[in-house]
């Protein structure tokens, strides 16, 4: 392996830190995105079932807020008609989309970082081609013995095809975690919202308007 980074020559080091974070941020999503830390399964249920007659103290939507970010926002839509029991349809939504966003916000984190090393990664290796071909031109120059420097020439071979194919490398697999990515944080957010239009009909029998327009 060693080899290869010295046959690579210099343009191979950006291309090595680029790899080096693309797979710090891929193990972290993969963390980050898994589903009981975002949308455990039976959490909706379980707070449809405790908000079936009353609404939970004060601790009971602190754990619920703590559980994941389902239940962040969740706990958002509930402190909001805890706080305002006047509150209309209106704002309990604005509440919930509010939360959803700051929730979609937080999954999208390092996706960007990822679809730049995406991006930047072959522009890397075309640098390092470069480079080579500038070296290749180079070694074609007769020294001062009248002939081509065939090491150089090799060397620079070497340089724009290592280069090359290591950008191809980072490149395809950051290109498509990123994809993956933002697609289980589209299938999140779905469920997100599915869960805030179950909660509202919920929410609302304890307002005063819907109290007050049941008597």
């Amino acid at each position: 392996m060693f080899s290869i980074i010295q046959a690579a020559g210099w343009p191979i080091w950006p291309l090595i830190i680029c790899s080096v974070v693309a797979l710090a941020l891929v193990m972290e999503k993969f963390m980050s995105l898994r589903r009981p830390r975002v949308a455990p399964s039976t959490l909706l249920d379980e707070v449809m079932s405790v908000t079936r007659s009353n609404l939970p103290p004060a601790d009971v939507v602190n754990k619920l807020s703590e559980n994941s970010v389902l239940g962040r926002v969740l706990a958002a839509g509930l402190r909001a008609v805890v706080a305002d029991p006047r509150m209309t349809e209106g704002a309990l939504r604005q509440a919930f989309e509010i939360a959803g966003r700051e929730a979609i916000h937080r999954l999208e984190r390092y996706l960007n970082a990822l679809g730049t090393i995406a991006t930047a990664a072959p522009l890397l290796g075309l640098l390092g081609t470069v480079v080579g071909m500038i070296e290749i031109f180079g070694a074609q120059a007769p020294g001062a013995s009248g002939v081509a420097n065939p090491a150089q020439l090799a060397h620079g071979i070497s340089v724009a095809l290592y280069n090359t194919a290591f950008g191809l490398i980072v490149a395809i697999p950051a290109l498509m975690f990123n994809r993956y990515f933002r697609s289980v944080v589209n299938n999140y957010r779905l469920t997100m919202e599915l869960a805030a239009e179950r909660m509202v009909p919920q929410l609302l029998r304890f307002t005063v308007q819907r109290a007050a327009a049941a008597t």
